[in-house]
């Protein structure tokens, strides 16, 4: 019986190994890029039977409003809807960050037609399986909020979810309150609809990849683990600023977010340390994922860094089960349903108190 060099041996096993895995894949549901790898052996470029397909390009970031013209209404009634699948198909990895020089509002509704009054969607051709309300503390960023509503409406329909954004404003020109107005969307957005996570986003940040899934785990999530002024790397291991996702069971067991942090800084690093006290863990997507661009800017009038904010960290272990949403007061001043987005108006106060 003939044997056959080791050279040929190995080659062969090698060949054997590569054609089970290449069978696993094709099971397990990556036949587009089965198909292209069989193509470029098979004559004619092609194999029978398999549409040769080029798989998705990491590398290259594609323009996020690319898959919305293949999403459309069935002829079918909204209750005869099948659920979206687990995937959505029209997820395509990273998305290129784009600000038109004139953008308006006008232009963002007309690139979104199927998102309805007071910014919210639903996907059209099946029954989404995750309820999600995205937070968006605000005052005077209306150029940040223009660009961030042009990249996140395309966003989340690519995702299939059923969505909803809030803009919650802060009322007068008094010191800025991040995490209170945070606390106030909570209990306003959970007043319209039972959602099942939230979102707390800021206005500036803006995701670079629809894998970046926005619905909530198990515990809460830092979605922006990777941020572009941060060289893409996570700057300290309890970080948990920019855009975090919690279910609103997991929001009130930590007792929502401080309501005392006035100005800039200390509130992300609060809140970091209520989810470790109140027994959780936080959740991140990988680095390669959860990636953000931030829109630059200066630090705003009525937004200066707080003084304070080293002294009250000092204090949360203390303090977080008596200020939170337990302790929460403001006064609500307006509720205004506008095409891209819901904007709920509150005078939540000063460092003095409620007036």
């Amino acid at each position: 019986m003939m044997m056959l060099p080791a050279k040929a041996r190995l080659f062969l096993l090698f060949l054997c190994i590569q054609i089970l895995l290449l069978a696993v894949l094709y099971r397990d549901g990556y036949r587009k890029r089965v198909a292209y790898f069989f193509g470029i052996f098979w004559k004619g470029g092609t194999t029978p039977g398999i549409p040769v397909v080029l798989p998705f390009n990491n590398s290259r970031p594609g323009d996020v409003y690319a898959n919305l013209s293949l999403i459309t209404k069935p002829l079918v009634s909204q209750h005869e809807l099948p659920l979206c699948p687990d995937v959505s198909p029209f997820i395509g990895g990273p998305v290129r960050v784009f600000l038109p020089h004139a953008l308006s509002m006008k232009d963002v509704e007309q690139k979104n037609p199927l998102v309805t009054k007071g910014g919210r969607y639903k996907p059209p051709d099946c029954e989404s399986k995750h309820k999600t309300a995205i937070i968006i503390p605000h005052r005077n960023r209306e150029q940040h909020l223009q660009y961030l509503l042009y990249h996140l409406h395309p966003f989340l329909q690519r995702q299939q979810l059923n969505y909803g954004i809030y803009i919650i404003h802060q009322a007068g020109n008094f010191t800025f309150n991040r995490a209170k107005l945070l606390n106030v969307g909570f209990k306003e957005a959970m007043k319209e609809e039972d959602w099942d996570c939230l979102y707390f986003h800021d206005v500036d940040l803006i995701p670079e990849d629809d894998r970046n899934l926005y619905v909530c785990d198990s515990n809460p999530k830092h979605a922006s683990i990777a941020m572009d002024k941060f060289g893409y790397k996570l700057p300290y291991k309890t970080y948990f600023g920019g855009v975090s996702a919690l279910t609103p069971e997991q929001y009130m067991k930590m007792n929502g977010f401080p309501n005392n942090y006035w100005g800039w800084g200390g509130e992300d690093d609060d809140i970091a340390v209520r989810v470790s006290l109140s027994g959780m863990l936080i959740s991140r997507p990988p680095a390669h994922i959860g990636r953000y661009k931030m829109i630059r800017h200066d630090h705003d009038r009525g937004n200066e860094e707080n003084p304070k904010r080293f002294n009250l960290l000092a204090k949360s272990r203390r303090t977080w089960r008596q200020d939170g949403m337990n302790a929460l007061e403001y006064h609500f001043l307006s509720k205004e349903f506008y095409p891209l987005y819901t904007n709920i108006t509150a005078d939540i106060g000063t460092n003095r108190g409620l007036q």
